[in-house]
């Protein structure tokens, strides 16, 4: 899978509801980017972290209360704790690694599904579930995957924030502090591979949206659908 195209956000968002846009980040990146346009943006879904394609599951997202620790290492499989950073730019680079890795000889897709809810926010007014899930293959392809004893591997190169988001809160920077929801653009490599040699590698860029409160931990919040320069 290539790298996906970088069309203006305007130009993404034009066609989403008002309704929509408010559901997520309202007070925050509506104000930012003019018109709610990047809250849009980030809330429609994301690149994908898997190599295969798939649809999401309509199964339940697990649960995650308060606070608390992540689940247990035999819960969660493979898949990394979240870090304890209050830097947005570092916990994007962190939080790209874990989606873009997997190992499907020792994580079930469920595993799967409760490491990557680990790193969310708890914060349910603007926490988008459904476009980290949508990473996830479904449970058939799964199970070839695990069949082949696929796994990934992920580095990153370099993070940033975007450059309409950097403008937008150059024009208003009090409109972050309702949320603290940062966009944050990720670059790195994938390294799949699977039995009897098989493997490869491939770019990957991605946009999230994370959370960093002063005095907390950052969390993840979205994936956008697009890669914002």
């Amino acid at each position: 899978m290539g790298k996906r195209s970088r069309p203006r956000i305007s130009a993404v968002t034009s066609h989403w509801s008002t309704g929509r846009r408010v559901a997520f980040l309202a007070a925050v990146l509506a104000v930012l980017l003019a018109g709610a346009g990047f809250a849009a943006y980030i809330t429609t879904g994301g690149g994908k972290g898997f190599a295969p394609a798939a649809k999401p599951s309509a199964s339940a997202p697990p649960t995650r209360s308060g606070t608390s620790a992540p689940a247990s290492a035999t819960a969660t499989g493979t898949v990394s704790p979240p870090p304890r950073l209050s830097d947005p730019l570092a916990y994007g680079r962190a939080a790209a690694v874990m989606l873009w890795s997997y190992d499907t000889r020792a994580t079930t897709r469920d595993q799967q599904l409760a490491g990557m809810h680990a790193w969310m926010t708890t914060e349910t007014k603007y926490t988008d579930w459904t476009s980290i899930q949508a990473q996830v293959p479904d449970p058939l392809l799964w199970s070839r995957m695990h069949d082949q004893a696929q796994y990934a591997t992920a580095t990153v190169s370099q993070a940033h924030f975007p450059s309409a988001f950097k403008q937008a809160l150059a024009e208003d920077p009090a409109a972050l502090t309702e949320a603290y929801i940062y966009a944050v653009t990720v670059t790195g490599k994938q390294t799949i591979a699977w039995k009897d040699g098989g493997g490869g590698a491939e770019d990957r860029s991605v946009t999230l949206a994370v959370q960093c409160r002063p005095s907390a931990d950052c969390a993840l919040v979205a994936i956008a659908p697009n890669t914002a320069p």
